[in-house]
């Protein structure tokens, strides 16, 4: 498992185990306030039957009294352990009770004279662990038609016995533990399809980036030609500048932009003319104003190209110092993003290092030299520092090493930094 399975699993299993955490309690809810609307309306009905029998419905006249009391009695110890029966003014015309109802009434919360004008019920816990449900029914006529005028209040209290308030605790407990299963298998199963797709991705994301990758690679061969190289200078550099960053502690993407830059630092050559490109000797000044155009042009080339506006700090400052005698902006010091000043070092090194059809390569000790000597003026200090200790090492690495020597040493930490 790879560290992208692994953070995937450890994440889904947080969702579901969450989820799971946050269902079950809700369907247990649900579950057992259904099973108590099931009781109540049961016993609703069943109260309902016995009243309409006992013509206890149409609570007027001189027989409503004794029809109230008959059907009350009936219906405490059925369903009901206390029944009360109330005319349409809301006066009790009857109450019968249980042995249980009697222990419990005086625990009951009181309240006025009925008026309410639909049918409803309430929950109770008493001391004991006693479990009561309280019903509150206004008497129609009609059990359907509520435009009747209310003839009388049915009140009714059952305590849920003990084999019924298991069997609530025991389906209720069900339908939790299907909930809890279900979220958790559903985390399960979307393991395999997040982990494919997200595999589908990277591939995707990998094919871009490697044509993003090439493409840089071309665009740098492509301005090293026409510079009279062999394109070898870009991989170097840009090899050199990530040594540099890796000691310094840069990463992701500051590293990313940082390598884009250095290997396409002289992009906009491209836009200058050969006859000053290729000039074998000096340039005068007025074409060194032409040439220095190089710099406005590669920001333009770089700048709204995506992944390569990040490039553009080298790009567009590879050729300022540290003592702000630079060009194009004459920036100076910490103004100079860093990425800029540890590609310097870095093209200045290899500049001194390569063999160029105008010079012979020179050596450690006197390339060295001539960096520390600018160190303050055209390079940074604290630049400086670091690459003194990698100095060496760098240079013993790319001794006489061809331009595919080079490009598999920047090939290696791209595949690294670019995450390939």
């Amino acid at each position: 498992m790879n560290p992208f399975q692994k953070r995937s699993a450890i994440r889904i299993a947080a969702v579901s185990i969450l989820l799971a955490a946050v269902a079950s309690p809700v369907a247990w809810f649900v579950a057992r306030e259904r099973a108590e609307e099931s009781i109540v309306s049961l016993a609703v009905e069943e109260s309902g039957r016995l009243l309409h029998h006992y013509d206890a419905i149409e609570l007027t006249g001189p027989d409503a009294s004794r029809n109230a009391t008959l059907a009350a009695r009936t219906i405490a110890g059925g369903l009901f352990d206390i029944a009360e029966i109330y005319g349409g003014n809301g006066r009790k015309l009857a109450e019968s009770l249980t042995g249980e109802g009697e222990a419990i009434e005086s625990s009951l919360p009181k309240h006025g004279a009925p008026s309410y004008t639909a049918a409803s019920y309430e929950s109770l816990k008493l001391s004991g662990g006693l479990w009561i449900l309280r019903v509150f029914v206004p008497l129609r006529n009609s059990a359907t038609d509520t435009s009747l005028p209310i003839t009388g209040y049915f009140e009714g209290v059952r305590i849920v016995p003990a084999w019924q308030q298991e069997q609530i605790f025991g389906s209720s407990m069900s339908v939790a533990l299907m909930v809890c299963l279900a979220s958790l298998l559903c985390g399960a199963a979307l393991y395999p399809v997040v982990v494919h797709l997200s595999a589908d991705n990277e591939r995707k994301a990998r094919e871009v980036l490697n044509s993003h990758i090439s493409m840089m690679e071309s665009l740098g061969r492509a301005i090293a030609k026409r510079d009279s190289d062999t394109g070898a200078h870009n991989y170097r550099v840009a090899w050199i500048a990530a040594r540099i960053a890796e000691r310094m502690g840069l990463m992701g993407s500051d590293m990313q932009a940082l390598i884009a830059g250095s290997f396409l630092h002289d992009v906009g050559k491209i836009g200058i003319p050969d006859a000053i490109l290729l000039k074998p000797g000096k340039l005068d000044d007025a074409e060194m104003a032409i040439m220095r155009t190089h710099v406005a042009q590669g920001e333009e080339i770089v700048t709204g190209m995506g992944w390569l506006d990040g490039a553009n700090a080298v790009v567009a400052a590879h050729h300022e110092k540290w003592d702000g005698s630079g060009y194009p902006r004459k920036i100076a010091g910490a103004a100079i993003p860093l990425a800029a000043r540890i590609f310097a070092v870095a093209d200045v090194f290899d500049a001194l290092c390569s063999k160029r059809p105008y010079k012979e390569p020179m050596g450690f000790e006197a390339a060295l030299a001539i960096l520390e000597k600018d160190t303050g003026s055209h390079f940074d200090p604290s630049v400086m520092a670091v690459f003194r200790t990698l100095a060496l090492e760098i240079f013993d690495r790319l001794a006489n090493g061809a331009e595919n020597d080079a490009r598999q040493l920047l090939e290696e930490r791209v595949r690294h930094h670019f995450d390939m």
